[in-house]
């Protein structure tokens, strides 16, 4: 038995038609609105995809309102010191659309965002994004699309600014015993990657 749902009006026959205010919402600037939700969001969420559909989502995290306003259609993320692994900035040489989910804690409603993205060294953009003393490496310029919000029924039903909720650190592996499992670094331990985890979050996050 096929349980594979493959056409789009069967899918719609099964989900129903959305309404009214889900039709309207989206605009395609950023507004006053949006720009005072940019202003209040320290977190967001990436989302790329190669020119063969490879996908991937980042975390991009900093000061509220790290993420800059230029004009109505235009936002910049700087992109601050990582892992050099660069999946992010890859796929956005060779396929510009993204998208980005902003969140603000304690706000059950987030922001989506979808547009073009490219790769910016403009110094007076990257000046305007220093932080510590340090300008970012480079900024994404994301030319908006699309920009609407999304109901909080998510983050509701996950509980996620809810602290009785959340997991006891104590019942999880590591992020160290994580990155020691998976990368089977010859001659490395969990205590030597959590060393240069705290290494990292105490002095290279800028």
């Amino acid at each position: 038995m096929n349980y594979k749902i493959n056409d789009f009006k069967e899918l719609r026959a099964l989900v129903g038609e959305p309404s009214e205010l889900a039709k309207r919402k989206v605009i395609s600037i950023i507004d006053e609105h949006c720009r005072k939700f940019l202003a209040h969001s320290p977190f967001l969420i990436l989302s790329t995809a190669d020119s063969s559909g490879y996908c991937d989502a980042s975390p991009r995290g900093d000061a509220p309102g790290f993420v800059i306003v230029l004009d109505q259609k235009r936002i910049v993320i700087p992109e601050r010191p990582g892992n050099k692994r660069m999946d992010s900035l890859k796929n956005i040489l060779s396929n510009p659309s993204v998208g980005l989910l902003f969140l603000i804690p304690g706000m059950p409603e987030t922001l989506r965002v979808n547009g073009k993205a490219s790769l910016t060294l403009d110094p007076i953009v990257l000046e305007k994004m220093e932080a510590s003393g340090k300008k970012p490496i480079l900024g994404i310029e994301v030319e908006v699309e699309e920009c609407f919000i999304q109901c909080g029924k998510a983050l509701k039903r996950s509980g996620l600014w809810t602290p009785d909720s959340w997991t006891e650190q104590h019942s999880l592996p590591s992020g160290s015993e994580i990155l020691a499992a998976h990368s089977r670094l010859p001659g490395t331990s969990v205590a030597d990657i959590q060393t240069r985890l705290e290494d990292g979050y105490k002095n290279r996050l800028y």
